[in-house]
């Protein structure tokens, strides 16, 4: 099953897809060397900042193990509704990465010999400025 990454560095992200299964057993917040994701990310050192599954319940840091978990949430984590004393039952799942998991969120902490810009230079382009037509001055 391919994973879909999302590295991000200084407020910048990159995608990338790979059938590699080296995540799986490994959990949140443990490091991964990006040679061995890709050839091109040698010397990058990365972090797993967050993942979610294949029906897109996300992988809470303090849950043991990879099954799926109702747990009682309150304010902050996975709560849209900051309201005082509003507690919500939630389903999520544990932080170990499993062949369950779809999207891994990936963090930058030490750069590799090439820019991630240069390795995939299709992603985070400026965007282009819409040509405005020039209108003609109308006459009264």
């Amino acid at each position: 099953m391919p994973f879909k990454l999302n590295i991000s560095e200084k407020g910048k992200a990159w995608k990338l897809d790979i059938e590699n299964e080296i995540f799986l057993s490994k959990n949140i917040g443990d490091k991964v060397h990006g040679k061995e994701l890709s050839p091109e990310l040698d010397g990058y050192e990365l972090e797993i900042t967050g993942a979610s599954d294949i029906a897109g319940f996300p992988h809470k840091k303090d849950i043991e193990g990879q099954a799926l978990r109702r747990v009682l949430l309150k304010r902050g984590w996975g709560m849209r509704d900051n309201t005082e004393g509003l507690r919500l039952r939630k389903t999520v799942r544990g932080k170990q990465l499993s062949d369950k998991t779809m999207q891994i969120n990936l963090k930058v902490l030490k750069e590799g010999h090439k820019k991630l810009h240069d390795i995939f230079p299709d992603q985070n382009k400026p965007k282009e400025k819409p040509v405005q037509a020039e209108t003609a001055p109308t006459t009264a």
